[in-house]
């Protein structure tokens, strides 16, 4: 098996999001202003990096206060695999996030007060070091062109950013703008899609689309599955 140098990897991950088609203007952004922070880890199936990818995200999360910028996000490159369903990503995306969740939870980090602990809630979002963040999952098996990503990608978008584009009054019409690139990308609206606080947030994490009667499977800190 062929693994990718972590410098292919990252340029492959950018030439997407520099995709004229690409969607999200946000990342976009983001990216012309290099502020997103990546790291490359070797698969995404394996707990193998999960240690350095909760310190690398403790890390970004204490420097978030005193970041400035619109657009900031946190992205973990993963070496492979490269064939993954999209239910079996899901499952991955969800064990690779509980073992963060787990790790915060044995450093006694408290969960970002703003947002709900219950990943059913529509108040949700994950916490790692004290901040709360929207989970982008992205692969290359993914049914939306919009997530066909070269390799395995979880992007962490800082809660804290959503809050200050509402208060700008800047948050609706990014939306739209995201949301009607999607349609033109994928050639379908995307049913996933919805704002932060009127549905369960978590739904939308890995890109899969899942019924009404989805429950998502991550577990409360400190407790062991049934």
């Amino acid at each position: 098996m062929n693994v990718a140098s972590n410098s292919d990897v990252e340029t492959e991950f950018r030439g997407f999001i520099r995709r004229m088609d690409f969607p999200c203007v946000g990342a976009k952004a983001a990216l012309a202003a290099g502020s997103i922070e990546t790291i490359t880890a070797r698969d995404i199936t394996s707990s193998w990096d999960d240690v350095r990818i909760h310190e690398e995200l403790c890390a970004f999360s204490r420097k978030l206060q005193d970041d400035a910028r619109s657009f900031l996000s946190f992205a973990v490159l993963f070496q492979q695999p490269h064939a993954l369903d999209e239910q079996t990503f899901e499952k991955i995306m969800w064990a690779r996030l509980q073992s963060i969740q787990d790790k915060d939870h044995w450093l006694s980090y408290r969960p970002d007060a703003r947002v709900a602990r219950d990943p059913n809630s529509p108040d949700f979002a994950f916490s790692v070091g004290g901040e709360a963040y929207f989970v982008v999952g992205m692969h290359p098996g993914s049914s939306r062109q919009s997530r066909r990503m070269p390799m395995p990608v979880l992007v962490f978008n800082p809660f804290m950013q959503f809050q200050q584009l509402r208060e700008a009054g800047r948050y609706g019409r990014m939306s739209e703008v995201v949301r009607t690139r999607d349609a033109q990308m994928c050639g379908s609206e995307n049913p996933m899609l919805a704002d932060h606080g009127t549905a369960p947030v978590a739904r939308q994490f890995s890109g899969r689309i899942v019924g009404e009667d989805w429950r998502c499977p991550l577990r409360p800190a400190g407790t062991t599955a049934a």
